[in-house]
């Protein structure tokens, strides 16, 4: 069952009760303390943006700049939830946090919105997008609360009307993803919609004429057309992903890894000297550390299960 945003009369209500939902129900027994590093950390910030004093790279900084960085930051966030990583974790979210109060610190210099600002805004967006939580409307699943997150958000962001309201919603949408998170959003939106090939084999077919066409394109020394191919290549295998249910970001994180234990082998295998190596003896290199890293595996699943054996034929 989905309740359906009304934005003449429950958006209003819900800011109404921003203050009456606010902070004070949420506390903490450590309020105070989380409160006082957050403004030590604005604090330091702040200094190292002082132009008498402050720290010459951090003043050079602006949003633009600090693109990279934020990206990065993200990233490692990632990185470290994928890892299981705790003690990792809790620095790339300082990290990460870091980001957020300097691109604060840079705005307030030129009063333009600060820290207050952010979590103030985002605040009443978490308030006026769970009104079964905050007002009176009834979601009964995580579905429900979905539909009504983005029918809270069009209403919110409503425009003239738009002769491609799709199209509009998903630039929105994608606007903060990775390129291969977009086009999955993009493949399955779509999709859903109508604009999908009958059978896999017509993905595959697809496939096979972007890469025809990436070929030729660099046969011909076309660069720029080259990039515009491999972007269609790399679409086209999304599509592929999204009909076997795999996510494409996932499979080259692994993939990334995997080339580095392999390549870390490799390296230490030549002490780091890839001068006058042959294709031939890297491959036999290369090889080497996919068996030995294969052999490990086994070795440890055959240990495990040993192990679980033994516990089990002693009632354990």
């Amino acid at each position: 069952m989905v309740i359906h945003f009304q934005p003449s009369g429950t958006a209003g209500a819900i800011d109404e009760k921003v203050d009456e939902h606010g902070p004070m129900t949420m506390v903490a027994k450590n309020q105070q303390a989380t409160s006082e590093a957050i403004t030590e950390l604005i604090n330091v910030v702040a200094q190292l943006r002082d132009p008498e004093g402050g720290c010459p790279w951090d003043l050079e900084q602006s949003h633009t700049s600090l693109i990279p960085c934020v990206l990065e930051e993200a990233h490692e966030v990632a990185d470290a939830i994928r890892h299981g990583d705790d003690n990792h974790l809790n620095e790339e979210l300082g990290d990460l946090l870091l980001q957020v109060v300097i691109h604060a610190q840079i705005a307030n210099e030129d009063g333009r919105f600060n820290l207050e600002d952010i979590a103030r805004g985002i605040s009443r967006k978490l308030i006026r997008r769970h009104p079964h939580v905050f007002a009176d409307e009834i979601a009964v699943d995580s579905e429900a609360v979905r539909e009504n997150w983005e029918s809270i958000k069009v209403a919110e962001q409503a425009n003239a009307p738009s002769t491609s309201p799709i199209s509009d919603r998903l630039r929105s949408k994608i606007r903060g993803q990775t390129a291969l998170a977009g086009a999955m959003v993009i493949s399955k939106k779509t999709a859903a919609i109508g604009f999908e090939w009958n059978t896999i084999e017509g993905v595959w077919e697809k496939v096979q004429e972007e890469l025809e066409e990436l070929k030729e394109a660099i046969a011909n020394k076309d660069l720029n057309h080259a990039q515009t191919e491999l972007g269609d290549v790399l679409f086209t295998l999304v599509n592929v992903a999204r009909w076997c249910g795999l996510s494409p970001e996932e499979g080259l994180v692994g993939t990334n890894q995997r080339f580095l234990e392999r390549f870390s082998r490799v390296e230490a295998a030549l002490d780091s000297q890839f001068d006058n190596q042959s294709i031939a003896e890297l491959e036999q290199l290369w090889q080497a550390a996919k068996a030995a890293i294969r052999a490990e595996a086994n070795s440890g699943q055959i240990s495990g299960q040993s192990r679980l054996n033994h516990s089990t034929n002693r009632g354990e």
